[in-house]
């Protein structure tokens, strides 16, 4: 579906995606982003399944790795909430010595169309490639619009209290070389629920990382107060480490990233 560069034909490519309760999905979901995936040297689909999912996520899973050598279907019984997930997923891409490490949601709340642009930023020589719901084009539809708020005011006040300069602080849709993926995670990861993908941009701040616009569709319902506070709390302690001078200071360059014009389309 997408014109692989010489260059990226000899990239090992990790794509690493938690799944839970997406048994109505996951054959299309799998074969679209496989799809947009083609032409590098090898191509790993780490699938994360926990005890979150409770359908018939697994079987099918099992059944699609027989049709698709990509496929790897991870079973993490001991991970303790969607953090872990994630983190046994960059692991499992590091391990396997992949040059580049994709990050996407399942379900179709990431769309696989949007996949190729992230190649293209790459191979221009970025350190990461993030996906932007509020840069020109960005888009975010058939999602709550409590979500759309909590996720842009965040990014707003991320931006102010730790004077980081992404457009969107806090979604998961995101491309990085083996190196920067490394460096983000040796800086540390604290958080226990969504904003993590919040420290992952904030330990990213002084590598060389641009923004794509991406379109994000049905996101969860609800927000709880657990993860707002866990939120909260880590983004404190960002704050004292940016006024104690122990935050890695933002490049000195402007951030390659588009005017930000917001979409948000209820239905």
């Amino acid at each position: 579906m997408n014109n692989i560069s010489r260059q990226m034909s000899d990239i090992c490519l990790g794509i690493v995606c938690p799944m839970a309760n997406e048994s109505k999905t996951v054959e299309a979901f799998v074969e679209n982003v496989l799809g947009y995936c083609r032409g590098f040297k090898s191509v790993v689909l780490f699938v994360i399944l926990d005890k979150a999912s409770t359908d018939n996520t697994y079987g099918r899973l099992l059944h699609l790795q027989n049709l698709y050598p990509e496929i790897n279907v991870i079973s993490a019984p001991e991970n303790k909430n969607v953090v872990d997930a994630y983190l046994r997923g960059y692991k499992e891409a590091m391990d396997a010595h992949c040059d580049w490490i994709l990050e996407i949601d399942a379900g179709f709340s990431h769309q696989p169309s949007d996949i190729p642009q992230f190649f293209e930023k790459m191979e221009e020589g970025y350190d990461c490639v993030f996906g932007s719901r509020f840069c020109k084009n960005g888009k975010v539809e058939h999602s709550p619009f409590t979500r759309y708020l909590i996720s842009y005011g965040g990014t707003q006040l991320v931006n102010f209290l730790l004077k980081t300069k992404l457009s969107d602080m806090t979604s998961g849709f995101e491309l990085f070389s083996n190196k920067a993926l490394e460096r983000v995670l040796k800086e540390g990861v604290h958080s226990k629920g969504h904003f993590f993908q919040t420290e992952i941009r904030v330990n990213a701040r002084n590598m060389n990382i641009v923004e794509v616009p991406i379109h994000y569709k049905s996101a969860s319902p609800g927000i709880t107060i657990s993860v707002l506070l866990d939120a909260f709390k880590n983004l404190l302690r960002l704050t004292r480490r940016r006024w104690n001078g122990s935050l890695p200071n933002s490049r000195e360059k402007e951030i390659e990233s588009q005017k930000c014009i917001d979409y948000y389309i209820h239905s």
